[in-house]
């Protein structure tokens, strides 16, 4: 969507808001031996005390409020009797909705002890993400963000996964632009127009190029299997740069 008005910015904020409180709050309270299950009532409970619901279960009927992926899993892991374990990589993924509008944010964790190159990953998965963020400007190509972050990825010697694509947001979970690279991609010639809303959310990877689906309808693995990670915002382009909406109150 882009931004019509002041109004529109707010309610935007609320629930990108509120879906940074649930990341907040799972990644607090998960701890070896829990399930994910056990997790995702969690992100649940903060998603519902909040006036919210899951998007992905409201628009596509996810088996789950939030998606949980677990070391090969990548993306849109379903929450079940999978029981996190110490050395496991974690990424929780929410997007919700409030009063007509949509947020959408990820983030990767880790559950001590872990090797070093994955506190490493997850570091610069982090960087990845700001890296592309701030590209976000209006009046300029989109294609500056897959640029940026693969430009970062090569320097620190990583790859991306290619078919993992950021996309619009805001009055629906998935909209115009939609399938917005964030790795270089020389067919992208959009433009980010002035209150244009849209997700930032690079793979960042110790190998893997690719995503691939599984015995289930929804869960995507890493090809080549190699450790990934994912951190998400929910951004607005504007002339004087990126506004994040996903940013957690600090009592969350």
């Amino acid at each position: 969507m882009v931004i019509a008005n002041d109004d529109e910015l707010v309610k935007l904020k609320e629930i990108g808001r509120i879906c940074a409180n649930a990341i907040q709050v799972m990644a607090a309270a998960m701890e070896p031996g829990m399930t994910t299950r056990e997790l995702d009532r969690i992100g649940r409970k903060v998603l519902e005390d909040s006036g919210a619901r899951s998007a992905p279960e409201f628009c596509y009927q996810f088996p789950g409020a939030t998606c949980i992926s677990i070391n090969e899993e990548i993306a849109h892991g379903i929450p079940g009797p999978r029981v996190i374990r110490a050395g496991d990589l974690i990424n929780i993924d929410v997007s919700a909705e409030k009063d007509g509008f949509f947020a959408d944010t990820g983030a990767s964790f880790t559950m001590p002890p872990v090797k070093p190159k994955i506190e490493r990953l997850c570091r610069d998965g982090k960087r990845a993400l700001w890296v592309g963020l701030n590209q976000v400007k209006s009046g300029e190509p989109l294609a500056k963000i897959g640029t940026a972050v693969g430009a970062f990825a090569q320097k620190n010697r990583y790859t991306l996964v290619a078919n993992l694509a950021s996309h619009g947001v805001g009055r629906s979970l998935h909209e115009e632009p939609a399938e917005l690279s964030t790795w270089p991609d020389p067919s992208e010639k959009r433009m980010m127009t002035e209150g244009l809303v849209f997700t930032v959310e690079p793979f960042l990877s110790l190998g893997a190029t690719w995503a691939e689906g599984g015995d289930d309808a929804w869960t995507l693995y890493a090809d080549p299997k190699a450790p990934t990670v994912q951190y998400e915002h929910t951004v607005v382009a504007t002339r004087n740069g990126p506004v994040v909406l996903t940013l957690p109150d600090e009592r969350a």
